[in-house]
C-alpha cells in the first residue's frame, strides 16, 4: 500500500512552499522524516516531531528522549511506528514540526492511497524553495525575502549572500523547485 500526501509549510506565502509525494505505507515515521527533509531541502540539523495539533496534542511521534515527560502525551518512537499504524480510520492530517527554535510547522494531508506496492518515496509536484536553515522562522524568512526584493544592493542583502554562500549580486530564489533533483535525492533515502 502507498499514500499520497500534500505537505505544506505553514506561514510561508508568495510563493507558498509545498510538496506532493507518494510514500510506502510501511515506512516508519523516522524514514518519513528523512523523506520530508529531502523533499523540502532541510539539512536535518534539528529535532522534529509529528503531532495531531500544535497545542495539547494527543499524538506525538519523535525520537524519544529523557525530556519527553514535558509534552503531556507519551512519545511514540519514530523508528518503530509505521505510517499505516497512524493513517487509518479518520486520521487524515498530521503536523510535522522541525527545528523547535524556528518552529517550522508542516501540514501533512493524506490525499489518496492505493494498493500499489512502491518501495521508495516519489515527489510528484511542488512549489517554492524551502527557507534556509536557521533563518529565524517564517518572520525571519519574510524579512530576508523582503531585503532581497526591496534593497538588493544593501549591506543587509550582502550579509545574507555571505551567510547563504551566494555570489555577489545573486538573489535568493524563493520560487526555485527542481523535481528531478529532489527525486534523485530521494533514491538515497
Amino acid at each position: 500500500m502507498e499514500y499520497q500526501f500534500k505537505i505544506q509549510l505553514k506561514g510561508i506565502t508568495k510563493p507558498p512552499v509545498w510538496r506532493r509525494i507518494i510514500v510506502p505505507a510501511d515506512f516508519t515515521f523516522l524514514r518519513f522524516h528523512y523523506v520530508i527533509q529531502t523533499v523540502f531541502g532541510w539539512d536535518d540539523y534539528h529535532l522534529f516531531e509529528f503531532e495531531d495539533k500544535e497545542y495539547q496534542s494527543s499524538i506525538r511521534i519523535a525520537v524519544p528522549s529523557e525530556d519527553d515527560f514535558d509534552f503531556g502525551v507519551k512519545t511514540q518512537d519514530a523508528s518503530k511506528v509505521k505510517l499505516s499504524q497512524i493513517f487509518r480510520g479518520n486520521i487524515r492530517k498530521l503536523l510535522y514540526v522541525y527545528d523547535f527554535g524556528d518552529n517550522w510547522v508542516h501540514e501533512i494531508s493524506l490525499e489518496a492511497f492505493s494498493d500499489d506496492k512502491r518501495k521508495e518515496a516519489l515527489c510528484l509536484s511542488g512549489k517554492g524553495n524551502c527557507p534556509p536553515e536557521d533563518c529565524g522562522g517564517s518572520c525571519g524568512y519574510a524579512d530576508m525575502k523582503n531585503i532581497f526584493q526591496t534593497m538588493p544592493d544593501s549591506e543587509d542583502a550582502d550579509s545574507y549572500r555571505d551567510w547563504l554562500g551566494l555570489d555577489k549580486n545573486e538573489i535568493w530564489d524563493a520560487t526555485a523547485f527542481n523535481i528531478d533533483e529532489i527525486n534523485a535525492d530521494l533514491k538515497r533515502v
